[in-house]
Formats: structure tokens, C-alpha cells, sequence
């Protein structure tokens, strides 16, 4: 009988563990794909200077959003501003909340990001903590939906970018050349061509 009994709490218990050991390895793959990402094209292409040092240093934090609830979200993204603003720059620089589940739709998410921005201010985030943005459908003011130059913001999926102020001004003292970025990344777009540079991105996303 004791063993009959173990051999059935064993049944009821896996699937459980199962479905909690297939969400951590999705996570994983999807922080995998990111760290990918960052390699191979916003530091392999020299997109953003200031991403290398961080990168090797293990000085990025990853969180992955499960859900779609943008309350919820939100307070996500209040708890890793306040924690990384306490943290010493030494051990954390920046944080990339990864959205797989939500804000989908460009337009949504421009939306939220703006809310975002508003709630930073209202609870004195502003001047410490600021957010980039980048999504698979980024599209810039004035632009083609298949403009080339818009995937120096796409990428695999959405994603919130949690910046210390004090450190993009740093990082804009020492490089004295920072307002000439965003023409050289249209440029790079435009020299390796639309098909090249989904052709990449399509790459990354399959790896994981």
C-alpha cells in the first residue's frame, strides 16, 4: 500500500512540475534569444556604443513578462525601476523587461509607453530612471512600415529598456559624436538592405 500510494501522489504531482519546468525553459529561451540578439546586432552592428560594456560584464537584468495583465505589468516594471535605481551601478546597469504575451500591437504599446513615462514622473522616477523602446513592428515618425532603418528598434520581441539617467549622461559626455548614432545606424541599415537585415533577425529568432 505505501508504495501504491507514492506511485499515485507521484501522477498528480507531475504534470505540475512538468508545466513549471516547460515555463522556466520557454523563459530561458527567450532570454537566450534576447542575449542573441544584443550580440549579434545591436553590439555586433555598433547600434548602441554603449551596450558592450554592460553586456560582458553580466551587468544586464532579464525579466520575462508572462500574461497579458497591464496592471499587473506595471507593476513589474515600478518594482525593477526601484530596484534597479538601488542598485549599485557596479552590479546592475540597465534591466530589459521581455513582453512575450503582450502589447503586440505597435500602436498599444506606443500607448502604454507614454503611460509609463507619465506614471515615472508621478512617482519621481523622472531624471533617474528613463525607458527606450523596442518592439518587432517598431516604426519611426515619418517613416514606411518597410522602411529598413526601423529595425534599429525592432526587435524579437516587445521589450521595455530600463536606463539609469545618470549613466546615458555618462555615457553621452565620453562619446562626443552620440547625436551622429542615429544617421550612422540608418546608414548600416541601408548598406546591408532589408532583406539582409530581416534575414538576421529572422536567424536569431530561430537559434532559440
Amino acid at each position: 500500500m505505501p508504495q501504491s500510494k507514492f506511485y499515485f501522489s507521484t501522477i498528480i504531482e507531475f504534470p505540475q512540475n512538468l508545466f513549471y519546468l516547460c515555463a522556466m525553459k520557454e523563459q530561458k529561451q527567450m532570454i537566450e534569444t534576447t542575449k542573441l540578439w544584443l550580440e549579434r546586432f545591436v553590439i555586433g552592428l555598433n547600434l548602441c556604443p554603449f551596450a558592450k560594456h554592460p553586456f560582458k560584464n553580466g551587468k544586464i537584468r532579464y525579466v520575462v513578462f508572462e500574461g497579458d495583465d497591464l496592471e499587473k505589468l506595471t507593476e513589474t516594471v515600478l518594482k525593477e525601476a526601484n530596484e534597479l535605481a538601488e542598485t549599485s551601478p557596479s552590479v546592475l546597469e540597465t534591466t530589459l523587461i521581455i513582453l512575450p504575451e503582450v502589447l503586440g500591437e505597435f500602436e498599444e504599446y506606443l500607448e502604454y509607453l507614454e503611460m509609463v513615462e507619465y506614471i515615472f514622473a508621478e512617482v519621481d522616477f523622472e531624471g533617474v530612471i528613463q525607458v527606450a523602446s523596442f518592439h518587432p513592428d517598431y516604426q519611426f515618425e515619418d517613416t514606411e512600415i518597410t522602411d529598413v532603418e526601423n529595425y534599429t528598434n525592432r526587435s524579437p520581441f516587445p521589450m521595455l529598456h530600463l536606463l539609469r539617467e545618470d549613466s546615458v549622461t555618462r555615457a553621452i559626455e565620453a562619446y562626443p559624436e552620440v547625436g551622429d548614432i542615429p544617421e550612422k545606424n540608418i546608414q548600416t541599415m541601408n548598406d546591408l538592405g532589408s532583406t539582409r537585415v530581416k534575414q538576421m533577425l529572422d536567424e536569431i529568432i530561430r537559434t532559440n
